[in-house]
C-alpha cells in the first residue's frame, strides 16, 4: 500500500506547477492533501481535481473561503468517510477527513499554524489540548491509524535546519515538541518516517523567502503518524524534491499492509 501526504498551498495553484501530471505515475493507493484552499464548488467534476481510478473527498473551510481544508482521493471506495472531530473551532476549517476501510483509518490532517501571530498561536494549542485526549482515546479502539498531514510541528533537532535560531518561532516551541514527545513516546503513535529514514535534512517545507529550497534549509512538518502495530508494516519512505509543486514537498510512505 502506497500512501502519499501533501500540502498543496492551494489545489488549483500545485495542479499549474504540475502535481496532477506527476500524481498518476505515483501508483498510489491513498492521497491526503491538504490546504487545499479552494471550495469544491470551484473544482469541476470531471477536471484534474478528480484523478482518473480515484474516489475523492473534500472537506472545506466553512468559515473562510480561500483557507485550510482537506482532502483524501482513494483507490478503493471507504466504507465510512468521518468529516472533522467533533469541535467547531477545528471543524470549521476543514482540517480532518478521515477515510475508513475495514478496521484501518487513513485522516489528512492539517494542524493550524500560528506564525501569523499570537491569536493564531492560541488557536493551535487548543487544537493541540484537544487533539492529543482524542488520539489517546483512539489508541484503544481496536482500530489501525494512518494520520497523515502537516502538523505544523518540527519535533527534534534533526528535523530543521536551524533549529537554534527557531527555538522561539511556532513550530519549534518547547511545548509544541513536548507535546510531539507525548504522542509518541507517551501514548504510543509511531514516526512512519523514522522508522526506515534516520537521516538529517530529512525536511518537508520551506520557507519562500531567500534560497530556502535551493539550499535545503527546510523543516520536516509533514508527517505519517501510524498505530504502533503498522511499525513493522513500514517498507520505505521518500520526500519527493525533482518538482516543486508547493512550498512542501510530497511524502510518501509504502507500507506491506494491504487496502
Amino acid at each position: 500500500m502506497r500512501i502519499i501526504s501533501f500540502n498543496a498551498n492551494g489545489i488549483r495553484a500545485a495542479a499549474r506547477k504540475g502535481f496532477f501530471d506527476w500524481l498518476p505515475a505515483q501508483n498510489a493507493d491513498v492521497v491526503c492533501i491538504q490546504e487545499t484552499k479552494a471550495q469544491e464548488d470551484q473544482l469541476p467534476d470531471g477536471s484534474e481535481f478528480y484523478p482518473e481510478g480515484y474516489h475523492c473527498y473534500y472537506e472545506d473551510s466553512t468559515v473562510k473561503k480561500g483557507y485550510a481544508g482537506t482532502a483524501i482521493y482513494a483507490r478503493r471506495k471507504p466504507d465510512e468517510v468521518i468529516r472533522g472531530i467533533g469541535v467547531e473551532e477545528c471543524d470549521g476549517e476543514g482540517r480532518t477527513i478521515e477515510a475508513r476501510f475495514g478496521d484501518l483509518s487513513v485522516i489528512s490532517l492539517y494542524l493550524p499554524s500560528g506564525s501569523s501571530g499570537d491569536h493564531r498561536q492560541e488557536s493551535k494549542d487548543r487544537f493541540l489540548d484537544l487533539f492529543l485526549p482524542l488520539l489517546r482515546q483512539r489508541r484503544e479502539d481496536g482500530r489501525k491509524y494512518i494520520l497523515c498531514g502537516d502538523w505544523n510541528i518540527a519535533h527534534r533537532q534533526i528535523d530543521i535546519k536551524n533549529w537554534k535560531s527557531n527555538q522561539k518561532n511556532s513550530g519549534f516551541l518547547p511545548h509544541e515538541r513536548a507535546w510531539m514527545d507525548e504522542l509518541l513516546s507517551g501514548v504510543g503513535y509511531v514516526d512512519a518516517f523514522r522508522v526506515v529514514n534516520q537521516e538529517a535534512e530529512q525536511y518537508t517545507w520551506w520557507s519562500n523567502r531567500g534560497n530556502a529550497w535551493e539550499n535545503n534549509v527546510g523543516w520536516r512538518i509533514d508527517y505519517h503518524i501510524i498505530s504502533p502495530d503498522l511499525a513493522d508494516k513500514v517498507q520505505g519512505a521518500s520526500i519527493y524534491r525533482d518538482e516543486k509543486f508547493s512550498d512542501h514537498a510530497p511524502l510518501i510512505l509504502d507500507y506491506d499492509f494491504p487496502l
